[in-house]
């Protein structure tokens, strides 16, 4: 019995008259491939939107799924914002100060500066705590500090600096940001999932602290087109409902956009070793003693996820271009081999059709199956009448739960 320590996850979804992915101008994102121009949908918004789907298959659904905020203000929200009411303006600004530092570096006091990170509920339960037992050390001390005589400057002494804390404050702030790291590292190592599922799928990287930073077991390519780019300029108008007979005729608003169709190539590898190893808190290469009971969240996450990367589409213009649709192909492979993309089977752009692509993966499949010999297992889903040869064929069903079973049991 072979080892499951790669999934590998091949989908064609086909798409017609939409705008899934928008570059910095406005128009598709593209990618130059095998001397034609495709369409493509990038990584990042393909995994955000399996991360937030709301869907019965969604992430937040699942037994043991733990919370998690990506922003640059998770201290000014989060942190601070809940004990504003409760403490004073003076306490607050030095928390703020203090937290963002911790958090976000030692350019964190400017927003525009800041990372914007990914932090699990509990760490930020943890920090909140953090504010919470600070606030009630340095609020008297901050309190008595402005109801006190004018400071030693009247009696001959150095003036202090603008915005000082009272050195009893300043010596509070420099105990905590001494031990800020070693605290919440061993709290992370307490804590299962303390940086939230999305992390321990998908990654995180903290600049300001490298010791937060999660190596993601799932990775995703840039969906593209198998055939050369299709693209046409959408020329709409909006009609003024309340616009006088003697006004000026013709629309009161024109304007101008791109729509594409296409038949899209994605692939997705997971890592699972290290999905195992984020998700049931153990060394990597102890992934395959964990028992049962600690490896059922990995489990239950690839079995949602291949519902989510089947069904659930990116896109912009819901409203006017309905971009929803789901995989006419899903193939899944489970193996200890090197991970490959079968990318190439489409460097020569296919026809615009379903059949062509099916035709072109199975060769480039067989190919390497000749020279490799990787051995991996396969389930499949498609919309063909004919079978794929060598590969089990079954439904969306049927491979999730197929694709659960082999990280559930490492085989």
């Amino acid at each position: 019995m072979t080892e499951a320590r790669f999934l590998q996850i091949h989908t064609l979804h086909s798409y017609s008259s939409v705008l899934l992915n928008r570059d910095d101008s406005g128009f598709a994102k593209r990618l130059p491939y095998g001397g034609a121009m495709r369409t493509r949908i990038s990584s990042q918004c393909l995994k955000r939107h399996w991360r937030v789907a709301d869907d019965v298959h969604a992430l937040s659904r699942i037994a043991g799924y733990t919370d998690a905020f990506r922003s640059r203000e998770l201290v000014t929200e989060k942190v601070i914002g809940a004990l504003a009411p409760s403490i004073s303006p003076a306490t607050r600004a030095e928390l703020d100060k203090l937290f963002q530092t911790a958090v976000y570096g030692d350019k964190g006091t400017e927003k525009s500066k800041r990372q914007t990170l990914l932090f699990g509920k509990p760490e930020i339960d943890w920090l909140a705590g953090q504010a919470r037992d600070l606030a009630e050390r340095i609020e008297p001390l901050l309190l008595g500090a402005s109801a006190a005589a004018p400071p030693a400057e009247a009696k001959g002494g150095r003036k202090p600096k603008k915005d000082e804390s009272p050195p009893e404050v300043e010596k509070i702030k420099k105990e905590w940001s001494d031990t800020f790291k070693a605290n919440i590292k061993s709290m992370r190592d307490q804590t299962s999932g303390a940086a939230g599922l999305a992390a321990a799928l998908f990654g995180r990287m903290v600049t300001s602290d490298t010791a937060a930073n999660i190596d993601a077991p799932i990775h995703v390519a840039h969906a593209f087109t198998t055939h050369a780019a299709e693209t046409e300029s959408d020329y709409l108008t909006a009609m003024d409902d309340l616009k006088r007979d003697d006004d000026d005729s013709g629309a009161d608003t024109i304007q101008e956009t791109e729509l594409t169709s296409g038949l899209f190539y994605g692939y997705v590898v997971v890592d699972v070793p290290g999905l195992v190893s984020n998700t049931a808190g153990c060394d990597r290469k102890d992934w395959l003693s964990v028992p049962p009971e600690r490896r059922a969240l990995a489990a239950d996450v690839i079995h949602n996820l291949l519902y989510l990367i089947a069904e659930v589409s990116p896109g912009a213009k819901l409203g006017s271009t309905a971009p929803y649709g789901r995989a006419e192909l899903m193939l899944v492979e489970a193996g200890n081999r090197q991970p490959r993309s079968l990318s190439a089977a489409f460097r020569e752009p296919c026809k615009p059709t379903i059949r062509d692509s099916l035709c072109k993966l199975a060769d480039q499949l067989d190919q390497f199956d000749k020279v490799y010999a990787t051995g991996e297992a396969r389930r499949a889903l498609h919309l063909q009448n004919s079978d794929w040869a060598g590969v089990a064929r079954g439904s969306i069903s049927d491979l999730a739960q197929w694709a659960k079973s082999a990280v559930a049991s490492g085989a």
